[in-house]
């Protein structure tokens, strides 16, 4: 079941703010815990964008090697 809303965001604060305590809790936790996810995610692109690369003669030596092991076994 899917529910779609409208909601500017000044509603939706409204809302939150109405919420017992309990539940403010309980929403506070996962929106933390998305956020720690997203930033997570976030961190590992970087790594992965900001990491070492071969060069074109490093992967000719992989590649050499590759060949090599496979006529070892």
């Amino acid at each position: 079941m899917q529910v779609k809303m409208d909601m500017t965001f000044e509603q939706l604060v409204d809302v939150v703010k109405k919420l017992p305590a309990a539940q403010l809790k309980k929403l506070k936790a996962v929106i933390e815990n998305e956020a720690e996810k997203q930033q997570s995610n976030t961190d590992f692109a970087a790594l992965l964008r900001n990491g070492p690369t071969a060069t074109k003669e490093q992967i000719k030596t992989i590649e050499n090697n590759r060949k090599l092991l496979l006529k070892w076994r």
